[in-house]
């Protein structure tokens, strides 16, 4: 095991690492900018280094500070975390070659799979539906009008790499592909360094479901069930829950193990959630993550299991303790996204936290490194908290979670709790009557 684990990242993610590593007896280090120095995964941390300025580029998107730092810390380990450099196999490979563990997968399988061309042409060749479209990525416009002649319109526009719901744009019609090929060309080259586009078939208001695996190096595969991530602005995710309240135990046994035998045959090894679009009671692969999802949280609160441990676990080469048999699922769990942003505009909103109070209570956790006086800066994603919510059943969950919301207490910035309020207030949330864009629909007619 790990005597050592460098964090490379920052916020509530960092702190959750922090406290699994310390569950395991393993010591940590945490790399932070100037305007962090005093945030809590710093203050936690057994040893911490500053790695740069307060803009992104100078601090935690710096390799060259990251592994000086692993280095003088003596750390044997990087973990990533979500974000960053969690998959950038470029970053990965560096990793290794100083003779230090990168905790994810291998160098290999991340660049694989964050080739959005290159993991469906993998997933297809195992048999797994993928949604229909270009082979490869386009390289003129006549490529494109056949392409989508070939599946029919509607059809979206879509960046090879990069996520974040940037370089994205449905087509209806010919007439609105020749207008926007070239501008989605350079769009994906201003966001990721690249002009790699390619069409897919463009399905009306499906579900996003998601399936979380867990791969050892012995070619263990193990799955932890489905999260449904359907509640989305503008391609961002803001509220998930698992089980899915849309699918039968017996489409979701049928995914689940299909994942499993295709995960399986690829030979893949760490956390891996393969995300899906669900629509007609079909199921489409759209890309696979290697690294730990922001909602991994719900699945552990169904499963017992601690995935960061799992993570760590497998990158250092212990074999799952659990079979497919051992996991038991048990009620329902739904995660609210808390952001610092104005609940109307979606503006962020950064400042200094004046107050602050956590709900809690029987079936609560909240995952976040606020505390009364800290910063929330400019600079960085505006996701400052997590509630995560388990209860018997969903009804009881949204009640549970609709209570929590309410004592909250984060004053000095702006948050979108009051969205998240409506949102669970509605009937066709309360129904389970919601997809991909229910949300930005419900934002036109409320707002």
């Amino acid at each position: 095991m790990f005597k050592k684990i460098l964090i490379a990242n920052r916020g509530e993610i960092a702190l959750r690492i922090v406290r699994t590593c310390r569950d395991l007896g393993i010591k940590t280090v945490a790399v932070h900018s100037l305007i962090d120095k005093d945030s809590m995964h710093v203050r936690l941390a057994d040893e911490s280094v500053c790695i740069g300025k307060s803009s992104i580029k100078n601090s935690y998107l710096n390799s060259f500070a990251i592994l000086s730092a692993a280095e003088i810390t003596n750390s044997d380990a990087i973990h990533p975390g979500a974000g960053f450099f969690s998959e950038n196999y470029e970053f990965s490979s560096m990793v290794k070659k100083h003779k230090i563990s990168f905790i994810g997968p291998t160098s290999k399988q991340i660049k694989i799979f964050g080739d959005k061309i290159n993991a469906k042409k993998l997933m297809k060749k195992h048999k797994f539906p993928v949604i229909p479209g270009s082979e490869d990525y386009l390289k003129s416009i006549d490529e494109a009008l056949e392409a989508a002649k070939k599946i029919s319109y509607p059809v979206i526009l879509k960046a090879g790499s990069g996520g974040g719901g940037k370089g994205i744009r449905v087509i209806k019609n010919q007439k609105e592909l020749i207008e926007n090929y070239a501008i989605v060309k350079q769009e994906v080259k201003n966001s990721f360094g690249n002009e790699n586009i390619y069409l897919e078939k463009f399905f009306d208001n499906p579900r996003h479901i998601e399936v979380q695996i867990v791969a050892d190096k012995q070619g263990n595969v193990v799955h932890l069930g489905e999260r449904d991530c359907s509640i989305q602005r503008n391609k961002q995710k803001i509220i998930e829950e698992t089980p899915s309240p849309t699918l039968s135990n017996s489409q979701r046994k049928k995914i689940c193990n299909l994942v499993v035998k295709t995960i399986k045959k690829i030979g893949y090894e760490s956390l891996g959630t393969v995300e899906l679009l669900y629509k007609n009671k079909k199921f489409y692969f759209m890309e696979m993550n290697t690294r730990v999802q922001i909602e991994h949280t719900i699945t552990e609160r169904i499963t017992g299991i601690d995935l960061i441990k799992q993570q760590i676990k497998i990158s250092a080469g212990q074999k799952i303790t659990f079979n497919q048999k051992d996991i038991q699922f048990s009620g329902h769990s739904i995660q609210c996204r808390i952001n610092a942003e104005d609940p109307l505009s979606f503006i962020p909103s950064p400042g200094r936290i004046k107050e602050y109070h956590s709900p809690g209570g029987p079936g609560v956790r909240i995952d976040s490194a606020l505390y009364a006086g800290c910063i929330v800066p400019h600079q960085y994603d505006n996701l400052i908290s997590k509630i995560i919510i388990y209860s018997r059943n969903r009804n009881e969950a949204i009640l549970r979670l609709k209570r929590c919301l309410i004592e909250y207490v984060i004053n000095g910035v702006k948050t979108n709790i009051p969205l998240h309020l409506k949102i669970l207030n509605s009937k066709d949330y309360i129904k389970g009557n919601y997809h991909i864009n229910w949300l930005n629909k419900f934002l036109s007619i409320n707002y």
